[in-house]
């Protein structure tokens, strides 16, 4: 089991219990700490409306009912932390969410405390790019698992706003067939309208491909890791300049050739 907090102090250490407890009785593979925004004091009225607005959107991305997605403390059972896979440089809350949503992975919420605020967030210069920040991991974590919906939804839109250019300009043609081209900017909107439509739902299927290939790569990396965690494999080590891990095959002998 693994159980992640934010480095700021914010989570209330005394509430693991209560955060693995749906995990030991079975219920949930994943648990999200829900700090009740409404309660935090150090929170502005603006920010509480943009986390409840931008948990409704993840909640839609992802098909669950987490109250407060972007909370850092939850916890992890064996199954979970082998299924998702975090690749956000920023942040790994709403991507790990929408991933589990997306898989065979339960996800309960139970309510937990804060801690008063001892300073301002590293992670973020302002409430406004941290917004930002996010709308663009939602956007590029639902794109790579609805492809489809994303990109053809875009190309609907577009595509209805270019037969309506369309429409009105057949419209003022055929009331005055020799008025000139006056309207001929319109045509042109259209047509660049049709072709981002086009465009948009290429995309889509592009984008559909690209998923089949993800998910096979997807459960390919958590075939290696069950395999790993099998094996003993000590984990890699990503830091610049860190020492290479210890080849565990050199430590060990080779139990085939012992056996013969």
């Amino acid at each position: 089991m693994i159980v992640n907090t934010d480095a700021d102090n914010q989570y209330e250490g005394a509430d693991v219990p209560k955060l693995v407890e749906p995990i030991l009785r079975g219920s949930a593979d994943m648990v999200v700490g829900d700090r009740q925004i409404e309660t935090i004091e150090h929170f502005s009225g603006a920010k509480k409306v943009l986390q409840r607005l931008g948990s409704w959107v993840v909640r839609q991305a992802s098909s669950t009912h987490l109250p407060d997605t972007t909370s850092g403390f939850r916890a992890y059972n064996r199954e979970a932390a082998l299924q998702v896979q975090a690749v956000s440089k920023f942040t790994y809350t709403l991507e790990t969410i929408i991933q589990a949503g997306k898989l065979t992975v339960a996800v309960e919420h139970v309510p937990v405390r804060t801690n008063p605020r001892t300073r301002e967030s590293r992670l973020f210069p302002s409430t406004g790019a941290y917004v930002r920040r996010n709308v663009l991991s939602i956007f590029r974590v639902y794109s790579q698992y609805q492809p489809l919906k994303v990109f053809w939804s875009g190309a609907a839109v577009t595509g209805l706003a270019a037969l309506a250019i369309f429409i009105r300009y057949l419209i003022y043609y055929v009331q005055n067939p020799h008025a000139g081209p006056h309207h001929l900017q319109s045509l042109i909107l259209g047509a660049v309208l049709f072709i981002t439509a086009i465009v948009l739902g290429a995309l889509g299927v592009i984008g559909d491909l690209l998923d089949a290939q993800r998910m096979i790569s997807q459960r390919t990396f958590e075939r290696v890791r069950r395999i790993e965690l099998q094996l003993g494999v000590e984990p890699s080590h990503y830091e610049p300049g860190a020492p290479p891990a210890p080849d565990r095959d050199a430590r060990e002998p080779d139990r085939e050739a012992l056996e013969v």
